[in-house]
């Protein structure tokens, strides 16, 4: 069965050209459009679409308002399409807060180098956020108590004495116990594996802006070491992501700079465009930023930072693949493993794409698989600060 989008653009020529490609995939049908967001939001409902492609400015109701409408009455994925400025880069982040799960420019060429690989990407990437459709809209019709386990009563001596041995004035009353379906599994208690580290790195693609977040948001400011981070994204965009990280965080956030002295506490985020490399020696390493090459796939690319990061670290690295698509960060994490450092992984269920997390787990490289909402946890107890 194919996968049912909706197309969502204030721009009949651009509603056409999106509409154009993705039914040229057999994979995928459109089945709507609508142009503005109070139109999404009513064709959401009515139409139920695995998937949405959504602009950013649009009359009578925004992209981002109508995500975060969306989300409440039927979360669905949801593609977005920005323009590549500082003030698209704001209002994509918005979008993603709000719910979105992924974004491309809006200008076609900005995607890929020619047009067919960028017709190729756009169907690409609407096939992988369907998958997450199942998971959202289970998620949203779960039942509230299933999220909490109710209290159980006080037992009394009598209550929890088989009832043959009660005395016989004893009344047997009910004690309320929550329904199994109620009781979530208590969650294993981490444990420190005692290494020491003297660098952290993560590396992400789709997914990865609202994964950050939740990971940088809850490290405590007096964080040991620096920490290296490589998001695919373009170049427009890294500044501002940099920025509100910085905002939202404890500890400081920058978009990396060449020439940049890594301290502790300071996560530096590779630019857009650029490549990321690590010189010198620990303690005293800098951040060298060189062009992206034609060539590369990705720019920024893991790879290069994490292989990097192995030569001057060897087994003194704690580094991390969240979601994203492809396999960028396969090879820089197999370096750092043969040098004895720690690769964690995130986890299929909590990924909006589980290709590069897969990638190091069917590799054998990673040696843990965390949910999301847990990895921050697992770092604080790795380094003995939770």
């Amino acid at each position: 069965m194919a996968i049912k989008v909706l197309v969502v653009d204030d721009s009949s020529f651009f509603r056409r050209r999106v509409s154009e490609i993705i039914n040229s995939d057999p994979q995928l049908e459109v089945i709507g459009n609508a142009v503005n967001g109070k139109e999404a939001v009513d064709l959401a409902k009515q139409l139920r679409p695995d998937v949405i492609t959504m602009d950013i400015e649009m009359p009578v109701m925004d992209g981002i308002t109508a995500v975060r409408e969306i989300m409440k009455s039927t979360p669905t994925p949801i593609l977005m399409f920005s323009s590549l400025t500082h003030d698209g880069a704001k209002a994509t982040l918005d979008a993603l807060d709000a719910g979105a799960l992924d974004f491309l420019p809006k200008k076609f060429e900005d995607i890929a180098r020619n047009r067919d690989e960028a017709v190729s990407l756009l169907q690409k990437r609407v096939i992988e956020i369907a998958r997450k459709r199942v998971m959202m809209r289970r998620t949203a019709v779960r039942p509230a108590t299933a999220a909490t386990i109710t209290p159980r009563e006080p037992v009394s001596r009598d209550a929890a004495r088989p009832l043959a041995a009660r005395p016989a004035t004893t009344t047997a009353t009910r004690v309320p116990v929550a329904p199994r379906s109620a009781i979530k599994p208590v969650a294993a208690r981490f444990k420190a594996t005692g290494k020491k580290y003297q660098l952290m790195a993560i590396g992400t693609s789709t997914g990865g802006p609202v994964a950050l977040q939740k990971v940088l948001t809850k490290l405590p400011a007096n964080f040991p070491l620096p920490i290296v981070l490589v998001q695919h994204m373009p170049a427009t965009f890294t500044a501002a992501f940099a920025a509100r990280l910085n905002n939202l965080c404890k500890i400081s956030v920058k978009e990396a700079a060449d020439g940049d002295v890594l301290k502790p506490g300071v996560a530096y985020l590779a630019p857009g465009g650029m490549q990321m490399m690590l010189e010198g020696r620990p303690g005293s390493t800098r951040v060298r930023i060189i062009d992206g090459g034609e060539r590369m796939n990705y720019k920024p690319c893991v790879d290069v930072t994490f292989g990097s990061a192995a030569k001057i670290y060897q087994d003194k690295v704690l580094s991390m693949i969240l979601t994203g698509m492809g396999a960028d960060g396969r090879e820089g994490c197999r370096m750092l493993k043969s040098g004895g450092s720690t690769i964690w992984a995130q986890d299929e269920e909590s990924c909006v794409v589980y290709g590069m997390p897969q990638a190091v787990a069917k590799a054998n490289i990673s040696t843990e698989d965390l949910p999301l909402e847990r990895i921050s946890e697992r770092i604080l107890v790795e380094l003995g600060l939770g």
